[in-house]
């Protein structure tokens, strides 16, 4: 995937200004940064979700507008932050939205295969026959990105998956994009503000502040103290642990 030079503004504000990226196949590309500094929004812009206002992304070599619909969501999925579903669905139900694309409602053995092991992968087995409107945050969140991975894509773009998730399910969950990358292939962006699992789970970085990009790179190149104190106008103390970067920020 590839970004070039890509903006959206608002009336007089930029949110995202002439941002130019290559997304790297099969790896975790984690953005990070300050609240306002246009991640969520290039994230949409990626998936066509929201028209941007100039530039070009790339997918396999064509233009995002250019790809038809239903050909778009069998190579990309995106689970936004905001899923007000105030449907009476099962979760089983749920995850079997993101067959839609193949089945149009009507689930072969191949989708219901796929939807056993979405809900197999999230652990959502013992829980499949609940009602989402019964369920905590935590485990609604983990039938989202159920429903999403159903949906098969090589491109899975997350906004915050780890919203509502306790710590047990956070690491779960980020150990899972792991696998889906290193096991599956899958080319995973997440935007995400705990910069440790940022640091511990990602190959790739993007920085982001104000609109603008502010730092790119392996995660190695991006977890620095000068960069990280810059972006977060704070003081934060970058430590080394068996080998992987952690960032302190409580002092």
């Amino acid at each position: 995937m590839d970004i070039q030079k890509v903006s959206k503004s608002y009336g007089e504000k930029m949110v995202v200004g002439n941002i130019s990226i290559p997304i790297k196949k099969g790896a975790i590309t984690a953005f990070i940064g300050p609240n306002g500094a246009g991640k969520s929004t290039l994230l949409s812009m990626m998936s066509r979700l929201l028209p941007k206002d100039t530039g070009a992304i790339y997918i396999d070599g064509n233009e995002v507008k250019a790809w038809k619909q239903n050909e778009l969501a069998k190579k990309l999925s995106i689970l936004k932050q905001s899923n007000g579903l105030n449907l009476k669905l099962t979760v089983r139900e749920l995850v079997a939205f993101g067959r839609f694309p193949y089945s149009k409602g009507r689930l072969t053995q191949q989708d219901q295969d796929k939807i056993q092991e979405a809900l197999a992968y999230l652990e959502l087995e013992e829980m499949s026959a609940q009602m989402i409107d019964t369920l905590s945050g935590g485990q609604l969140q983990r039938a989202y990105i159920a429903m999403v991975l159903a949906q098969d894509t090589e491109y899975i773009f997350l906004d915050e998956p780890l919203n509502n998730l306790d710590m047990s399910h956070g690491v779960q969950m980020m150990k899972t994009f792991r696998r889906l990358a290193k096991e599956l292939g899958k080319t995973v962006v997440i935007v995400i503000h705990d910069i440790n699992f940022a640091a511990s789970y990602a190959d790739e970085i993007v920085a982001m502040k104000d609109g603008q990009l502010f730092a790119k790179g392996t995660t190695e190149e991006v977890i620095q103290k000068d960069i990280l104190d810059r972006l977060y106008e704070m003081d934060i103390r970058v430590v080394t642990v068996d080998g992987k970067q952690f960032c302190l920020y409580f002092n």
